[in-house]
Formats: C-alpha cells, sequence, structure tokens
C-alpha cells in the first residue's frame, strides 16, 4: 500500500522558517520511500492521495517514558511524595493482580489517547503487580500489536526486599513489619530473567519491527548486583533499550549517602560499569556535577517528564546543564496516575515552560527548537532508532502526524516551533500513521472501537474499586512509618535544593 502526501509543509527543526514549501511526501510499505517532485513521479496509480494544503506533516511525537499499568487510576490520588505516593499506587498485593483483559483493556486506553494526539511511539516500563506472568506480558503486547502503536515493553520488577530500597525505614518500622519488609521476593532474578527470555523470544521484533523488548532495573537501588548485571548483558547482547530510575526525588540521593559510602546512584552505576548509551535514565533531578559529567561520558540518554515531577513534588531537573553538555534528553508522561493524562503536547509545553523559574538568565531558558527536539530526536535516540525515526526524509520510516495549520492554536501563524510547542494540545492533529499505516484519521481510530473500549474499561474497573480499596487500607498502616522516613531524608543536608531548580 503506497500512501502519497500533496501539498504538505514538512517540519523543519534547524530552519528560520520552521517549515518547508509545500511538497510532496511519498509512503511505500513502512517507509518514506521519496520527498519532493520525485515523489509525485514515482507514486503508483493506485497510491492513495491525501491532500495536505495548510498542513504541517511531522514526524510522530515519542513517549519516552510511560509505566502502562495504571491507565485505569487516572486522578485516584492526590499529589504525594513518589515514595508515599507507590504506597498507594503499587502495592505487591494478590488483590491487585488483574486479568489478561484488564491488562489488555487498560493499555489500548492510552493506546488511544496517543494515537488521537499524534503519538507514534512509547517506551512502556511497565511494573507488574503483584509480579509479572507470561500471560499479562502477552495481553499487554497484544494490545500495543492491535492498537497499531510502535511500542517497547520493559518488565520494571525489583528482586530485592524493601528494606533494602529504602533509607532509614528499619528502624522505624515495628518489628513484625520490619521482618516482613526483610524477607526476600518469591518472585525472583532467575523467575525474572525467565520472564525476559520469553518476551524477547515472542515479542522482540515483532509485527515486521514495530514492538520490542527492552530491560528495566526499575532503579539501582531495587535490584541486586547479580540481576542488574545479567539485565546489562541481555541489553547488550540484544542491543536493547535499559531503563533505569534515577535521582528522582531527594530521598533517593539521601539513600545514595546511606546505602552506597556517600555515592551518587549515578557514580554507584558507574563504579559497576553499567553506565552505557543504551541507558535510559529516568528523571535524574537530584544530581551533581560529577553525575552530569558521568552521564555526558556515558552518552546515556535522560528522560525528562516534567509535570509527573511537578505532580509528586520531587523537583526541577537542570535542563540547561545536561544539554551544555550534550547530554540526550527525551521527554515522557510517565504515568497516567502520576500526569492524569497521556498527552504529550502537554509534556512539551510544560518542559518549555519548568525551566524559566531555575534562575534568572533568561539566555539559558529553553527555546522551543530545542523542546521539539527532545521530543521528537530525543525521542528516537532513547529507543535506539535515531537513524530510522525523528525525521521527515527518504528512507527513514513512516511514523508520521499529520497537522492542521488552519487551527486556533495556529491562528495566525507566527512562529510555528513556538506554537507548535505552547499553544497546540493535540487537537489540531487529523493524521496519524504508524509504519505506513494510517491508525488514526480524522476524528476515528482505526485499529480499535474507542466507544465500546470506554464502555468496557467503565464496567472492569468499576468491579475493580473494593481492591483499590483494600490496597488502600494496607497503605493507610504503613503510612506513618513513610511519612517518618520521608520527613528524616527531606531534613537532610545533601548540598542541594532541587525543589527550587538550584544549580
Amino acid at each position: 500500500m503506497s500512501t502519497l502526501f500533496r501539498d504538505v509543509h514538512l517540519l523543519e527543526l534547524d530552519g528560520a522558517r520552521g517549515m518547508s514549501p509545500a511538497t510532496d511526501v511519498l509512503v511505500e510499505g513502512d517507509a518514506i520511500a521519496a520527498v519532493g517532485a520525485d515523489a509525485t513521479t514515482r507514486a503508483p496509480a493506485d497510491a492513495r492521495r491525501i491532500d495536505g494544503h495548510g498542513k504541517l506533516l511531522m514526524p510522530g511525537l515519542v513517549n519516552a517514558h510511560f509505566h502502562s499499568p495504571v491507565n485505569h487510576m487516572k486522578g485516584r490520588l492526590d499529589s504525594l511524595p513518589l515514595e508515599i505516593f507507590m504506597l498507594y499506587e503499587s502495592p505487591a498485593l494478590e488483590a491487585l493482580r488483574p486479568s489478561p483483559r484488564e491488562a489488555y483493556v487498560r493499555t489500548q486506553l492510552a493506546c488511544a489517547e496517543m494515537l488521537k494526539a499524534g503519538v507514534t511511539s512509547v517506551q512502556d516500563d511497565a511494573f507488574f503487580v503483584p509480579e509479572p506472568t507470561i500471560d499479562i506480558v502477552d495481553a499487554v503486547m497484544q494490545a500495543y500489536a492491535d492498537s497499531g502503536i510502535r511500542a517497547t515493553l520493559a518488565l520494571d520488577e525489583p528482586n530485592l526486599p524493601e528494606l533494602d530500597k529504602l533509607p532509614f525505614l528499619k528502624d522505624l518500622l515495628p518489628e513484625d513489619l520490619r521482618a516482613a519488609f526483610a524477607a526476600p521476593r518469591a518472585f525472583g532474578m532467575q523467575d525474572l530473567l525467565g520472564m525476559y527470555r520469553h518476551l524477547i523470544t515472542r515479542w522482540h521484533g515483532a509485527e515486521g519491527g514495530r514492538l520490542r523488548a527492552a530491560v528495566s532495573c526499575s532503579a539501582p537501588q531495587r535490584v541486586s548486583t547479580d540481576y542488574f548485571h545479567a539485565l546489562e548483558d541481555l541489553s547488550r547482547s540484544h542491543g536493547l533499550p535499559f531503563y533505569a530510575h534515577m535521582l528522582e526525588t531527594k530521598l533517593q540521593r539521601v539513600l545514595g549517602h546511606e546505602r552506597f559510602n556517600g555515592r551518587s546512584l549515578i557514580r554507584y552505576v558507574s563504579d559497576l560499569g553499567l553506565l552505557s548509551a543504551r541507558m535510559n535514565i529516568i528523571h535524574a533531578i537530584w544530581v551533581d556535577e560529577d553525575d552530569l559529567d558521568l552521564i555526558a561520558a556515558s552518552g546515556a540518554v535522560v528522560a525528562h517528564n516534567p509535570i509527573s515531577n511537578l505532580r509528586l513534588g520531587s523537583g526541577v531537573m537542570q535542563f540547561r546543564a545536561m544539554r551544555e553538555r550534550g547530554i540526550p534528553i527525551c521527554l515522557g508522561t510517565d504515568e497516567a496516575i502520576a500526569d492524569d493524562a497521556v498527552n504529550m503536547w502537554a509534556v512539551a509545553k510544560m518542559a518549555g515552560l519548568i525551566h524559566n523559574i531555575t534562575g534568572p538568565d533568561y539566555d539559558s531558558w529553553p527555546r522551543a527548537s530545542e523542546i521539539l527536539d527532545c521530543l521528537l530526536r530525543g525521542g528516537a535516540r532513547a529507543m535506539g532508532l535515531q537513524d530510522q525515526l525523528g525525521s521527515v526524509a527518504a528512507g527513514r520510516l513512516a511514523d508520521l502526524t499529520l497537522v492542521d495549520l488552519d487551527t486556533l492554536a495556529f491562528t495566525p501563524l507566527n512562529d510555528l516551533h513556538r506554537q507548535l510547542v505552547y499553544c497546540e494540545n493535540g487537537g489540531s492533529v487529523v493524521l496519524t500513521m504508524v509504519n505506513g499505516r494510517i491508525v488514526y484519521e480524522n476524528g476515528r481510530l482505526a485499529t480499535l472501537d474507542e466507544a465500546a473500549l470506554r464502555a468496557e474499561a467503565r464496567e472492569l474497573f468499576a468491579a475493580r474499586v473494593p481492591a483499590l480499596h483494600t490496597a488502600s487500607k494496607a497503605a493507610e498502616r504503613l503510612l506513618p512509618y513513610y511519612r517518618a522516613m520521608y520527613a528524616k531524608a527531606a531534613a537532610s543536608d545533601v548540598g542541594m535544593n532541587r525543589w527550587l531548580g538550584d544549580h
């Protein structure tokens, strides 16, 4: 199947005008075959022709960091610090174990939201409660397969007990809880590696390469060094991205001092020899200058989640310091419960704004073109697909978004880059193409029945409310001890204040 986009403008990140003169783009199979006059002459007679007059054809957006398992929990929690938030969000309770159908439906909810807004790729660092199983992993991947989105999945699972992952808790918990929190996980390292073998064998490269696997340690302090190295072996041997949450909160900075002899988590991972260009360092808020130098030397990517960072009060990432070091930055929504939407346009706008409060030197504030670079090229780099995604050019994969410039967001059109970042909310997206297939057009998803999906989701997850209440009650018992842990970490002097964005 061939598609010819006629008379479209192409996004130019480096040009002064922001977009090309009107031109044609030919898509054949899963790739862009030609751009310009050659596209018109090469188009077969049976190619579908799409009138792009007054429209912008741009690379599809990349949601470079996401957790799908709580897509059904939007708006459920107040803003809370991460470590307390997680008590309510993902306790390892049997009552929260999903059915395969629930896992499928909740994954498709986010797919619908993303595709309608021009997101063509997602990196899902999925955690599984109480542990991953083959049928649930398959349900998530089948949802991505059926939706038509490009997706990469990792299994975000720790293998250490709770007491090893957090500072001060051992001294704060009563004896009965301390013993339970010190117990090793029943689902251990070999079980997790078995799940990865299934994920890679069954799904990596499926759907014509549209579906891929990644690996995840969740966070360095949550896994044993043996498991950490085993994941690195998988990442290196299969060429997979490696996801690791690092220094998201002040408590994690304090943990490094308490558990790793004063080292930051970045330094700890570097000392293990595990920082690499395949690694996606997620959040990276409470980093210092030495950490940034280590990240830059490794070639690792930083996944910036500005809305989630605000929602959880985690702090403000050092955008300019990273850009000056050449550290690639990608953007993500994080999970739907910590963003309360899966809208990358909102993420881009927040990324363009939040760093303006970190200092008076306005020359260092982000430019709209830089945010678009993070959104598009940075996302492709995080996926390891920088040579295949991120631009509209012959030979690139046909993951494309068509934006109508005759909308309020672009009227009058003063500066395309700024209006894409600060004015657009996804409402101007009229077409989304993934791998050469149109999956959304003019208000309608081609791959799923959105109304039926919403109805089924309401029914399925209304029945889950009692289980969520059970989880909340379990969290309430632990809350006083976690509050005390958080307060102790917050009062600690770690030599920086990322809540105010200080450098």
